[in-house]
């Protein structure tokens, strides 16, 4: 394995694969952004070039670490202590919910009526807790409540609860893999879903979005000689991805702006994009996820210097702490909406994209220094070079 430089930021944990914190990072700044409307920076973001967005990322590696962390522990403790872990999780994950929706319906509450914006509820789909309150608590307690910003967390919560059933399949990974494949199928064809109060399906399906998790599992356990034979660099098969790549982001605006550089949208473009879902992972975000992952692996080495400078390292360490990050996330972007209007231009948008990036990182710091920073024992993760042995 190649050793790896001390990140610049010292709260980071080293003896990890810095690719992954920093790309889950860069995830969790790309939900905020996007989750502020007025920010001129989302356009900017993936999801204005690329069928799949933050999401599908910070899901595939939440995966990765996933099954790197409880495949050591199912190895050392059995199935029971790992499967007992992940419920401690779930449960962490489950609080860390419950809190952050009754701090942003307080926070959409009080800003709707201090600034005399009523449309704030509907928008949010937060109207169904100012007609029944206590129905609504009560909803959103069992998870079948989910208003705007707040649907991503119940995902993780029933994945990793499926995950936990199905610890003892990261020793048979084919198994895990058409398990998870067949849940999907069902999802999608079948429209198995979780039950929601307002009688829509969860926007994210987590028996559809399991999918991209065990795929990050599988990555993090599978073999390198298996990752080389399978996904090994091929100049050409990356020119061709490149090339798709590409070629979405061009149709994907061309869909929405009705003509560029003098082509007109045809009918059939616009309609084909509309049924590519968010909701079920349509199979082709789920495509474009894994093609920019290949790619990435490639050519994002692990020892590469520049993921031990400041502005790598800051990333980095926002992926370290993904839950706050996370949650704060959340507030910050209902924040920045609310600066926005009021006060419109560049002055706003840098106050709300630096100092939301700055907050975050803040938040992100402070928890590093709380567990202990570098002073806590590395959690090393054996697969950090595995992808990069590929080329």
């Amino acid at each position: 394995m190649a050793t790896q430089a001390t990140p610049k930021i010292p709260l980071v944990r080293a003896g990890r694969d810095l690719r992954v914190d920093m790309f889950r990072g860069l995830a969790l700044w790309m939900i905020f952004v996007n989750h502020t409307p007025g920010n001129i920076v989302g356009d900017f973001t993936l999801r204005k070039v690329s069928l799949s967005d933050a999401t599908e990322i910070f899901v595939l590696l939440a995966g990765y670490a996933a099954g790197l962390s409880y495949g050591r522990m199912l190895e050392r403790e059995g199935w029971l202590r790992t499967g007992t872990r992940i419920v401690e999780r779930i449960f962490t994950l489950y609080v860390a919910h419950i809190f952050l929706f009754v701090v942003f319906t307080a926070q959409v509450g009080f800003s709707a009526a201090a600034l005399d914006q009523a449309a704030y509820f509907d928008e949010l789909a937060l109207d169904p807790f100012t007609q029944e309150p206590y129905r609504a608590l009560l909803e959103a307690l069992l998870l079948r409540y989910q208003p705007a910003f707040l649907d991503v967390l119940p995902l993780y919560i029933v994945v990793l609860a499926l995950f936990a059933l199905a610890v003892p399949l990261i020793r048979r990974l084919p198994l895990l893999i058409g398990a998870s494949v067949l849940m999907y199928v069902l999802a999608r064809g079948v429209g198995i879903a979780p039950p929601s109060w307002t009688g829509d399906a969860w926007f994210f399906n987590p028996f559809a979005w399991q999918l991209l998790f065990a795929i990050g599992i599988w990555l993090g356990r599978a073999d390198t000689a298996t990752l080389s034979r399978w996904f090994g660099w091929n100049p050409w098969v990356a020119a061709a991805l490149m090339a798709l790549l590409l070629g979405n982001a061009f149709g994907m605006n061309l869909s929405r702006a009705g003509m560029l550089f003098g082509i007109t949208a045809p009918e059939w473009l616009a309609g084909w994009y509309a049924t590519i879902d968010k909701s079920g992972l349509h199979p082709a975000r789920l495509a474009s996820v894994l093609i920019m992952v290949w790619l990435a692996a490639h050519w994002v080495k692990p020892q590469a210097a520049w993921l031990n400078g400041y502005v790598a390292s800051l990333f980095a360490l926002l992926g370290q702490q993904g839950l706050p990050v996370f949650c704060a996330g959340i507030f910050l972007s209902f924040l920045g909406r609310v600066t926005i209007e009021v006060s419109e231009g560049w002055h706003a948008q840098l106050l709300v994209n630096l100092g939301g990036l700055l907050a975050l990182v803040g938040i992100a710091a402070l928890v590093a220094w709380h567990e202990g920073g570098t002073r806590r024992k590395p959690d090393a993760l054996p697969a950090a070079n595995k992808v990069a042995k590929l080329s």
